[in-house]
């Protein structure tokens, strides 16, 4: 599986991770020549490292998917469902932050977290708040005094600047370290862009509480702020530790909020015109970068948590096709849900230009790090986790997979296993956002999907009964990895 002895450094690069929302691999110019979205930030990125055309989240929503990129390990062995009341990633689990922090770098995060905070002690919760059937109207009073453990101050970052979710899930406030900084005392109306677009679509926001420092339309510029003067005040203050920084964007996930001068630059509505702007705004970090004199020591990753909310009606409306001609969007088991633009710029290391087709998961960072960093990885960490060193070196051969079949997790406990060939789905229907969600197998229906994905990127064609002999050795897998609590060795 490649000889990572090839690789050797003299010294550990600074390492930032662009991580953005709700983004289609079709939305990017590097993997979509007919995208109606300019991204030349982020095209340029591609010009100057690798393209994955075959990476996974590990997860098709937000909450798994970070918690699998943050410590190696696949979502369906936590409940990841907790995050509104309480932390996801238990105290003491190694994650990329903690990882690199042991090895001297000053780690920094800033932006959307949706792994949890301990919340018991900082809010007076109504009975009837959190994520159910009241969940638009959950209200909750802070204590501006008491710290929210258990968040990214926690778990391996030296300093965290961001949001608890989404910017439009309620309460609205931010939090520096582990405090907050103003809570959440003012509330807002519900908001829903209506027109062509459906309710979970446009400028949508939920009601709740609100900080009244906080204004939604300024998160992004407010979180690229952040983020550049995190490299402003590491080179200022002289720091000779290495940098991590994880930028967690909330966008372009709703509400799509352009700002003046991005309204109408797309040709793709509010939506294209939402992720130009975040293409532009990201170019402030990469530009800060060049500005410090530090592109040349630092490997950037550029990716997205998962696929967008978009409808048939509007590829039809706008000609503008968000998954890049993958079947399903966020939350599926379909590819349009989890396989995502995945870059990597690493002057001196990765060849300019170069793509690969090796099949990766976002749990395999951990890994790398380690591989990069010369550390061994216990076993009780990043149990879904392979370097993919020898990947980005040049050192592994195209037809060797790097790594076993990857897994994802969707909605109503469907998993997804897939090689470069071969995907199973372990049920029916898209288990996600694309109707139908689920279907219950009769008598003489398959019981899952299996997809020859070199012949039939589009899934058209379920050959579940055609080639048992795949289905097999699929579903043994997931339950080897089940049984084995790993699927690393």
């Amino acid at each position: 599986m490649g000889d990572k002895e090839d690789v050797t450094f003299s010294s550990n690069p600074n390492i930032i991770i662009l991580f953005v929302d709700d983004m289609g691999y079709g939305d990017v110019g590097a993997y979509n020549e007919e995208s109606k979205i300019p991204t030349p930030n982020i095209d340029g990125l591609a010009a100057e490292g690798i393209r994955f055309m075959d990476a996974h989240a590990p997860g098709a929503l937000c909450h798994p998917s970070r918690y699998g990129l943050l410590t190696g390990r696949y979502p369906f062995r936590t409940n990841v469902n907790v995050w509104p009341n309480e932390p996801v990633i238990e105290e003491g689990r190694m994650t990329i932050g903690s990882i690199l922090q042991n090895k001297g770098y000053r780690t920094a995060m800033v932006g959307k977290w949706h792994l949890g905070f301990d919340e018991s002690q900082a809010i007076d919760r109504p009975s009837d708040s959190g994520q159910g059937a009241n969940f638009q109207a959950a209200y909750r009073q802070y204590d501006v005094d008491l710290p929210l453990p258990g968040g990214p101050f926690d778990r391996g970052f030296d300093s965290f600047f961001g949001m608890r979710a989404s910017t439009d899930i309620p309460p609205y406030f931010y939090v520096r370290n582990d405090m907050i900084v103003k809570p959440p005392t003012d509330t807002t109306d519900a908001n829903f862009s209506g027109g062509h677009w459906t309710d979970i679509q446009g400028a949508f926001w939920r009601a709740g509480g609100i900080a009244p420092d906080l204004e939604l339309i300024d998160v992004l510029p407010r979180f690229i702020e952040e983020s550049v003067q995190v490299i402003h005040d590491h080179y200022e203050a002289g720091w000779k530790q290495p940098l991590m920084l994880y930028v967690a964007l909330p966008s372009p996930h709703t509400p799509w909020l352009p700002t003046e001068p991005f309204e109408g630059i797309s040709g793709a509505g509010m939506y294209g015109d939402f992720m130009a702007m975040v293409d532009a705004e990201l170019g402030k970090i990469l530009q800060e970068l060049e500005n410090k004199g530090k592109a040349e020591e630092t490997l950037v990753i550029f990716t997205s948590d998962n696929g967008p909310v978009w409808y048939d009606k509007d590829t039809e409306k706008f000609g503008h096709d968000s998954m890049g001609g993958l079947r399903g969007m966020k939350g599926d088991a379909y590819e349009g849900g989890h396989r995502m633009p995945f870059i990597v710029r690493w002057p001196g290391v990765v060849e300019p230009g170069s793509v690969t087709n090796q099949t990766i998961s976002f749990t395999d960072l951990l890994a790398t790090f380690a591989d990069i960093t010369g550390t061994e990885l216990p076993e009780d960490a990043g149990e879904d986790s392979f370097s993919i060193l020898p990947v980005l070196a040049g050192t592994q051969p195209e037809s060797e997979a790097i790594r076993p079949p990857v897994v994802v997790t969707v909605g109503r406990g469907m998993r997804s296993i897939q090689d470069r060939t071969w995907k199973l789905i372990d049920g029916l229907g898209s288990g996600g956002f694309t109707t139908p969600v689920f279907i219950e197998p009769g008598p003489d229906d398959p019981q899952g999907q299996l997809y020859n994905l070199e012949e039939d990127l589009g899934e058209t064609n379920n050959l579940w009964f055609d080639h048992p002999e795949e289905v097999e050795r699929l579903l043994n897998l997931l339950n080897e990895y089940d049984n084995n609590g790993r699927s690393r060795p």
